[in-house]
């Protein structure tokens, strides 16, 4: 079985060869170049790839803040959910379930002190296992606390805002708000002809911010049992929001849940919820990781290029050598090695580079973003270990199989022929 990879002195002879002589510079200048354009490629793969991820995993944790992997929800005209406590159970039971807990969800209108307007979508949370392990939002707190504590005598119960729309109310904690009742909004007045809306005074007792701009700007969080008076469903929810050991594993829960509790009931895991964005990111990431592949496929032509250059230049080293007793298969072997050579350090560098950008970008917060548009406030950045992986072997193995042509035309030369070249 004849060999495939280098020996020592076919390595010595290529490392010679890429450095080139003082009469023939360019075939070293050429090296150079294919080097650099292998370790920018290589950079910007790392970086790009690191920069989805990174946009893909804070995503999800910030989404998982302030909502949980699953929503157990109802079919229906007023999506009640009157059974809840019965079903609570099945569902705590469920294998892979770590936690359950009701929830309510309304919409209202929310006006500070000078009656400044804005809508706002109210959350009922479980005290305890709602605030702390179906959702984050209680470690996410800024100002105050989660306790919701009454400390005014006027108002009807406590509130617990998101850091944006506190800043736009111009509202601290010790404040008071007032929200207008949704069931009222659904009821006319004999008299009048017309809804008379009811008006529901709360202090807010703390503020939160999750990074999410849609959670810190549009979030008012209550008690469970002051959601369910205050959205007017007596004793139901509108649904119970799901924890499970693994976020990723939530659509296989949900199928399971959701065949489990029959109809009426139905589930919806996170990445249904986000379905659009998470595929938006994914197939942009392969698009730019396609395009930025391109970058190497040029490295792959400038080492063509370096290689062709040194056949040329060096026909009539070639012929001495083989006349020396140095076979085909060698000469073929020293272009091979010096492609790998070129692929190893231009991959090396490349790789440096890339890991030391991402951790600049991502622990500095360098590029700032807005938060209004993007979701997230600066660029993160995440390196995978298969992407690393995938980005070195690949860029590696454009070198070599770079030098395949140059290195047939090497090895086919005659050496009696090679030799008289001038």
């Amino acid at each position: 079985m004849s060999r495939w990879w280098p020996t020592a002195l076919e390595r010595r002879i290529a490392l010679r060869y890429l450095r080139g002589q003082r009469d023939t510079r360019s075939a070293s200048l050429q090296t150079i170049i294919a080097i650099g354009s292998i370790a920018v490629g290589v950079t910007a793969l790392i970086v790009v790839l690191g920069v989805m991820n990174g946009l893909r995993d804070d995503l999800r944790d910030k989404i998982l803040v302030g909502s949980p992997h699953i929503h157990v929800l109802t079919f229906g005209e007023n999506l009640q959910f009157d059974d809840w406590r019965n079903q609570l159970k099945r569902i705590r039971n469920f294998p892979g379930v770590v936690a359950a807990a009701p929830e309510v969800t309304s919409m209202s209108i929310i006006t500070n002190s000078s009656q400044y307007p804005e809508g706002v979508k109210v959350i009922g949370l479980e005290p305890g296992d709602g605030m702390r392990v179906v959702t984050d939002i209680e470690s996410a707190m800024v100002s105050g606390d989660a306790h919701f504590t009454v400390t005014d005598p006027d108002v009807r119960a406590a509130v617990v805002l998101g850091a944006g729309l506190a800043k736009r109310l111009s509202v601290a904690p010790g404040d008071v708000v007032t929200m207008v009742a949704p069931p009222n909004l659904r009821k006319v007045n004999r008299v009048l002809g017309m809804p008379t809306p009811e008006y529901w005074r709360f202090q807010v007792t703390g503020t939160f911010q999750t990074g999410m701009y849609i959670y810190d700007n549009e979030f008012a969080v209550m008690t469970r049992a002051v959601a369910q008076q205050f959205a007017g469903l007596d004793t139901a929810v509108t649904e119970i929001g799901v924890r499970v050991a693994n976020a990723w594993d939530a659509p296989r829960v949900a199928a399971g849940l959701s065949a489990m509790l029959g109809y009426p009931y139905r589930t919806e895991a996170w990445q249904a919820q986000n379905q659009t964005l998470f595929s938006a990111l994914e197939l942009e990431k392969r698009a730019m990781g396609l395009v930025i592949f391109f970058i190497m496929i040029v490295a792959a032509f400038n080492i063509v290029g370096t290689l062709t250059m040194v056949v040329a230049f060096k026909t009539r080293e070639i012929g001495i050598l083989q006349a020396m007793g140095l076979p085909a298969r060698g000469v073929g072997r020293i272009f091979l090695a010096q492609g790998a050579i070129v692929g190893l350090v231009g991959t090396t560098i490349g790789l440096v580079l890339g890991l030391v950008i991402a951790v600049v970008v991502d622990r500095t917060g360098a590029v700032r973003i807005d938060p209004s548009v993007y979701f997230i406030d600066h660029l993160p950045v995440r390196i995978e270990p298969l992407d690393v992986l995938v980005v070195v072997v690949a860029s590696v193995a454009v070198a070599v199989l770079a030098t395949i042509l140059p290195a047939r035309r090497a090895s086919s030369l005659i050496p009696v022929d090679a030799i008289r070249a001038e």
